[in-house]
Protein backbone atom coordinates (compact mmCIF):
# COMPACT_ATOMS: atom_id res chain seq x y z
CA UNK A 1 0.00 0.00 0.00
CA UNK A 2 2.74 2.10 0.78
CA UNK A 3 4.71 1.42 -2.00
CA UNK A 4 1.64 2.54 -4.17
CA UNK A 5 1.27 5.71 -2.72
CA UNK A 6 4.92 6.68 -2.85
CA UNK A 7 5.03 5.31 -6.75
CA UNK A 8 1.95 7.40 -7.65
CA UNK A 9 3.46 10.68 -6.45
CA UNK A 10 6.98 10.11 -6.53
CA UNK A 11 7.81 13.45 -8.88
CA UNK A 12 6.22 15.07 -5.70
CA UNK A 13 8.10 13.95 -2.94
CA UNK A 14 11.34 14.58 -5.02
CA UNK A 15 10.26 17.95 -5.13
CA UNK A 16 9.96 17.76 -1.69
CA UNK A 17 13.45 15.92 -1.28
CA UNK A 18 15.37 18.23 -3.42
CA UNK A 19 13.35 21.26 -1.63
CA UNK A 20 14.52 20.09 2.03
CA UNK A 21 17.67 19.12 0.57
CA UNK A 22 18.63 22.57 -1.58
CA UNK A 23 17.28 24.84 1.42
CA UNK A 24 19.67 23.34 3.77
CA UNK A 25 22.75 24.40 1.30
CA UNK A 26 21.06 28.09 0.23
CA UNK A 27 20.75 28.87 3.98
CA UNK A 28 24.09 27.71 4.81
CA UNK A 29 25.41 29.69 1.63
CA UNK A 30 23.73 32.95 2.12
CA UNK A 31 25.03 32.61 5.75
CA UNK A 32 28.72 32.52 4.27
CA UNK A 33 27.78 35.63 1.80
CA UNK A 34 26.48 37.67 4.87
CA UNK A 35 29.53 36.67 6.94
CA UNK A 36 32.31 35.68 4.09
CA UNK A 37 34.86 37.23 6.87
CA UNK A 38 33.52 34.75 9.14
CA UNK A 39 33.74 32.27 6.71
CA UNK A 40 37.23 33.14 5.30
CA UNK A 41 38.70 33.23 9.20
CA UNK A 42 37.16 29.40 10.26
CA UNK A 43 38.52 28.12 6.24
CA UNK A 44 42.18 30.03 7.77
CA UNK A 45 41.61 28.09 11.56
CA UNK A 46 41.11 24.91 9.80
CA UNK A 47 44.95 25.58 7.96
CA UNK A 48 43.50 25.35 4.41
CA UNK A 49 45.52 27.04 1.90
CA UNK A 50 43.83 30.16 -0.07
CA UNK A 51 40.93 30.24 2.32
CA UNK A 52 39.36 33.46 0.88
CA UNK A 53 39.51 31.62 -2.50
CA UNK A 54 38.07 28.41 -1.19
CA UNK A 55 35.43 30.63 0.82
CA UNK A 56 33.97 32.00 -2.75
CA UNK A 57 34.23 27.98 -4.13
CA UNK A 58 32.07 27.41 -1.00
CA UNK A 59 29.28 29.19 -1.69
CA UNK A 60 29.52 29.09 -4.81
CA UNK A 61 28.84 25.21 -4.32
CA UNK A 62 26.52 25.61 -1.47
CA UNK A 63 24.11 28.64 -2.35
CA UNK A 64 23.90 27.98 -6.39
CA UNK A 65 23.91 24.22 -5.88
CA UNK A 66 21.40 23.94 -3.35
CA UNK A 67 19.03 26.28 -5.52
CA UNK A 68 19.85 24.31 -8.86
CA UNK A 69 18.39 21.21 -6.12
CA UNK A 70 15.60 22.81 -5.25
CA UNK A 71 14.55 24.37 -9.06
CA UNK A 72 15.48 21.12 -10.80
CA UNK A 73 18.71 21.51 -12.68
CA UNK A 74 21.40 19.23 -13.71
CA UNK A 75 20.09 17.58 -10.60
CA UNK A 76 22.23 14.69 -10.84
CA UNK A 77 25.45 16.63 -12.09
CA UNK A 78 24.91 19.24 -8.77
CA UNK A 79 24.66 16.06 -6.39
CA UNK A 80 27.69 14.43 -7.31
CA UNK A 81 29.66 17.98 -6.62
CA UNK A 82 28.13 18.66 -3.20
CA UNK A 83 28.74 14.87 -2.35
CA UNK A 84 32.51 15.38 -2.80
CA UNK A 85 32.05 18.64 -1.02
CA UNK A 86 30.31 17.36 1.66
CA UNK A 87 32.24 15.02 2.58
CA UNK A 88 35.49 16.96 1.97
CA UNK A 89 33.69 19.54 4.49
CA UNK A 90 32.68 16.26 7.01
CA UNK A 91 36.17 15.11 6.88
CA UNK A 92 38.22 18.58 7.30
CA UNK A 93 35.48 20.49 9.62
CA UNK A 94 34.68 17.57 11.89
CA UNK A 95 37.69 15.26 12.40
CA UNK A 96 36.34 13.61 15.04
CA UNK A 97 38.79 11.15 15.37
CA UNK A 98 41.64 14.09 16.22
CA UNK A 99 39.41 15.48 18.85
CA UNK A 100 39.71 15.54 22.86
CA UNK A 101 36.41 13.86 24.05
CA UNK A 102 34.75 17.18 25.23
CA UNK A 103 34.81 18.53 21.05
CA UNK A 104 34.75 15.12 19.89
CA UNK A 105 30.86 14.30 20.76
CA UNK A 106 29.76 17.40 18.80
CA UNK A 107 32.45 16.92 16.05
CA UNK A 108 30.82 13.24 15.46
CA UNK A 109 27.71 14.54 15.43
CA UNK A 110 28.18 16.95 12.69
CA UNK A 111 30.39 14.26 10.85
CA UNK A 112 27.67 11.93 10.67
CA UNK A 113 24.46 14.64 10.21
CA UNK A 114 26.79 15.54 6.77
CA UNK A 115 26.91 11.49 6.12
CA UNK A 116 22.94 11.63 6.14
CA UNK A 117 23.23 14.85 3.47
CA UNK A 118 25.76 12.42 1.35
CA UNK A 119 23.02 9.81 1.73
CA UNK A 120 20.25 12.04 0.42
CA UNK A 121 22.30 13.03 -2.53
CA UNK A 122 23.13 9.95 -3.47
CA UNK A 123 19.47 9.13 -3.65
CA UNK A 124 18.92 12.44 -6.01
CA UNK A 125 21.78 11.02 -7.76
CA UNK A 126 20.53 7.88 -8.37
CA UNK A 127 16.73 8.79 -8.92
CA UNK A 128 17.48 12.26 -10.54
CA UNK A 129 14.80 15.28 -10.65
CA UNK A 130 12.08 13.87 -11.26
CA UNK A 131 8.99 15.45 -13.50
CA UNK A 132 8.68 18.95 -11.45
CA UNK A 133 12.35 20.33 -12.70
CA UNK A 134 13.59 22.52 -14.95
CA UNK A 135 15.73 19.36 -15.93
CA UNK A 136 15.30 15.70 -16.19
CA UNK A 137 18.61 15.27 -15.81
Amino acid sequence: MIGKLVERNRDTWLLVARIFLGALFVFFGSQKILDFGGATNYLEYLGLPMPAALAVVAVAIEFLGGLALVLGWRVREVAVVMIVFVGAAACLGHPFWSMAAADRAVAQLQFFKNMSIIGGLLLLMVTGAGRFALSRA
